[in-house]
């Protein structure tokens, strides 16, 4: 039996839910209008509330001994009136089929009609209604009654006989005159008694099969009230459901339901749509268990086949070695391939198919030739995982640089295991000690100092270490137990991708599980094709590739992008799912992908879709960096946790805008402007980037959105770019004499002097002349000179950028 909920309990008591919470509250205990009701929990309402409901019940249980008193006097007085009655009826538990003494009676009665059919109705009903209850024992069932209707002799006089002792039964039920409805075609509640027997007797014979039929409709119809009284105890339901169709599925009235809701104190509609949470307790109020729907298949998922344990094998790790500029990342590629090349692979033509394989102790190893934030960022953005370990190139005399930072946040968002190779150990001034303390703020921490991350010192230029870093990625492939199962149809990873003009669509491959054929039918994101050709890293064909082993591939009908995923399939399915995949992309297209922004950051949080905010952080200096990061993180909130993604010093760049689109990120500037490409990057992936000069404003737009107050009313729009190709000095002014590049230039335009991506000056132009006149604006393609309100250090290669604040209006 399951438990009472808060709300009946309170209903029983004649107390309000709120009473109830409160009183519970008192003793630590903590409900809702729903919660369950425990025995402690239920006797201690009762210790409570229980005196006034004991003497309601016992005014009620006085009344009951009375109604039943008068009952049993009546029913005496019956026994009294009609002599020899209760020898032949029975209760309604005793009640079995017709006796032989019902039999004799019902004989009686005939002999009773026959004799005094010619009398007149007033002393015949006077007759009967003293003497028939004492010759008829009449049963209470339905089905018994109806089935004595059927026999072989008498059967009007035993139908009428019957309809007599039903009628004469509901008389004895109104001796108490109570008027009740006894539901029948001419019964009214508060009817003479001589009036029924008239409408029953005047039916006459002749209606006999009339009467027959209508109690056989009359029973049809109870079963059938019975039949639709069987609601269902169990029912499947999605995530979400609207309140009409969980009342349809419960078989239920729309109207019962919504005062069930309303009753646990949430107002619905009948087209509101309730969690899965909420339809679960209202369909334990009925009795019914509730179960999850079944989500539909994607159509434009292909579906994924597991692999049984038994089937993996070992497979070759996918290392991908990233770090700052100049600290010998190619240099150390290249010193792995020469010294693990065999003679026969040294013939081969090289082909660049962005990776390739080298041998050591008889093992293979794929080293990814890719830029670390590609490998990282483009594809984990498209939810491909191709890097099994990262291999970190520091420079022994050049330490921890902004890229080595950067390539250790990519890797850890990643979820990816590294090694640290500390290079140029050979150099004088190499200090191997610095780069790990350096490291350890960045929660890397050496095995010989007690932590977990492999360190190896090498040199790529005399080919120092290069074992000892190979013995280690080995070790950590072998821990980390890298398996696939080359026995299934083929899934793989597009890292690189091409239109050859004499080749059509070329697509470098990374197979990760199975094996890919010559002939095989595959899907590639929207494009598909079958495979034509595949040629290895020494551009030699190959008919097969096994799992860890990037081969280029042709025969597909258009170019894919980095990250797709390739999987084998029939060609009906990989046609059908293509153009559907091509469906969904121009679809997203016109609705462009949502990311995380300041203005709907608060709406995200409402509806559960956001529960922390990934932020990246730009700035002209490393204190000013570390403070905004700081003072971020102290923002308390329940709702959402801030998480500095990365924080680094200088312009914003490309990387960071792909690393914010993969960790779906807020990209916030400090004192710093994006370059080009990076602005190029932000407009395609839809990525939110805010500029400050004040770590307070910054602190209040992001408090402000967490907490749902932020009010946008200015939107920032940039007019034009210019670049300082010459300075001209005056006694008065300073002169950039300047080429308008893209936009135009206009004197009402606030403007912003860049200089290296840092921002050296914000404010408005005082002066706009070409040649020798004063002009209101210069477009793209012309030459001008700028004067700058109230700033005299202009230099050549400043960049000048134009903007305007448009204010946007109210939604």
């Amino acid at each position: 039996m399951s438990k009472k909920r808060v709300y009946e309990v309170a209903k029983e008591y004649n107390r309000s839910i709120k009473e109830v919470i409160d009183l519970l509250s008192k003793q630590n205990i903590k409900v809702t209008n729903f919660s369950g009701v425990d025995e402690q929990m239920e006797q201690i309402i009762a210790r409570t509330f229980a005196h006034e409901v004991r003497s309601t019940q016992k005014d009620d249980h006085i009344k009951v001994e009375g109604t039943q008193h008068n009952t049993s006097g009546n029913m005496h007085h019956q026994d009294n009136k009609n002599h020899g009655f209760t020898k032949a009826v029975e209760t309604k538990e005793k009640n079995t089929s017709v006796t032989l003494h019902q039999g004799q009676g019902v004989k009686q009665e005939k002999t009773h009609y026959s004799d005094h059919r010619q009398a007149s109705e007033k002393e015949h009903l006077k007759k009967q209604s003293k003497g028939v209850s004492d010759k008829v024992h009449v049963s209470d069932k339905p089905n018994d009654r109806h089935s004595k209707i059927n026999g072989t002799h008498g059967k009007g006089e035993n139908k009428r006989t019957k309809i007599f002792a039903k009628t004469q039964d509901m008389l004895g039920k109104n001796d108490n005159k109570k008027k009740k409805n006894p539901n029948g075609r001419n019964g009214q509640g508060g009817a003479r008694p001589h009036t029924l027997l008239s409408n029953v007797l005047n039916k006459g014979k002749h209606k006999n099969n009339k009467n027959q039929k209508t109690f056989h409709m009359t029973q049809e119809g109870n079963n059938a009230t019975q039949q639709k009284k069987n609601y269902p105890t169990e029912i499947a339901i999605p995530e979400t459901i609207i309140v009409k169709d969980f009342a349809e599925r419960l078989g239920r009235d729309v109207g019962e339901v919504i005062k069930k809701l309303l009753l646990g104190g949430i107002m619905a509609t009948i087209n509101q749509e309730i969690d899965f949470e909420t339809a679960s307790l209202i369909a334990d109020e009925f009795g019914v268990t509730v179960t999850a729907e079944e989500a539909p298949a994607d159509p434009t998922e292909i579906e994924e086949i597991e692999d049984a344990p038994e089937t993996l094998q070992i497979r070759p790790p996918v290392v991908t070695i990233m770090g700052h500029v100049d600290h010998g990342k190619t240099s150390l590629l290249d010193a792995i391939r020469q010294s693990n090349v065999t003679s026969h692979e040294a013939g081969g033509i090289t082909q660049h198919i962005g990776a390739y394989q080298v041998r050591y102790n008889g093992k293979k190893i794929v080293f990814m030739d890719t830029p670390g934030h590609e490998a990282f960022t483009a594809m984990r953005a498209r939810g491909a995982q191709v890097t099994d370990i990262a291999v970190l190139v520091v420079a022994a005399d050049d330490g921890v640089m902004p890229q080595t930072i950067e390539s250790i946040n990519h890797a850890k968002s990643a979820g990816v295991p590294i090694i640290v190779a500390i290079n140029k150990m050979d150099k004088e001034g190499a200090n191997p000690d610095h780069v790990m303390q350096q490291l350890t703020e960045y929660g890397l921490v050496s095995e010989a100092w007690g932590g977990d991350t492999i360190m190896v010192p090498v040199s790529a230029h005399k080919k120092m270490g290069l074992d000892e870093l190979l013995e280690n990625i080995l070790v950590l492939a072998e821990v980390s137990e890298l398996k696939a199962n080359p026995n299934r149809p083929a899934q793989g990873v597009v890292i690189e991708a091409k239109l050859d003009k004499g080749r059509g669509p070329v697509a470098s491959v990374l197979v990760q599980k199975g094996t890919l054929h010559v002939g095989d039918t595959i899907i590639v994101g929207p494009c598909f094709g079958k495979v034509r050709a595949m040629n290895s890293e020494r551009g030699e064909r190959v008919k097969k590739a096994e799992p860890s082993i990037p081969v280029e591939i042709l025969g597909l009908n258009d170019v894919p992008e980095a990250g797709d995923i390739l999987n084998v399939t029939d060609e009906k399915t990989a046609r059908s799912v293509a153009e559907k995949r091509m469906e969904k992309k121009r679809t997203s297209a016109l609705r462009a992908n949502a990311k995380v922004t300041l203005d709907d950051l608060f709406n995200q949080i409402q509806q559960g879709e956001l529960k922390e905010l990934p932020i990246i952080i730009k700035g002209d200096v490393q204190g000013s960096v570390e403070a905004l990061s700081q003072s971020l993180l102290g923002i308390k909130s329940d709702e959402v946790r801030i998480a500095i993604v990365h924080a680094g010093v200088g312009a914003i760049s490309e990387s960071d805008i792909m690393l914010a689109s993969a960790s779906n990120a807020l990209v916030i500037g400090f004192n710093v402007r994006p370059d080009a490409a990076a602005r190029k990057a932000a407009e395609h992936e839809n990525v939110d980037m805010r500029m400050y000069r004040v770590i307070y404003d910054a602190l209040n737009d992001v408090e402000s959105a967490i907490k749902g107050m932020l009010e946008k009313k200015y939107e920032e729009h940039i007019v034009g770019r210019a670049e300082v190709r010459k300075v001209i000095s005056t006694p008065k002014v300073i002169v950039g004499g300047s080429y308008v590049k893209e936009g135009k230039i206009t004197s009402s335009s606030k403007v912003r002097l860049i200089r290296n991506g840092i921002v050296a000056y914000e404010g408005e132009i005082d002066g706009l002349r070409r040649f020798k006149d004063d002009v209101k604006e210069v477009a793209a393609g012309y030459e001008c000179g700028i004067t700058l309100d109230k700033y005299r250090d202009i230099k050549e290669g400043d960049e000048i950028e134009a903007y305007e604040m448009v204010e946007i209006a109210p939604e």
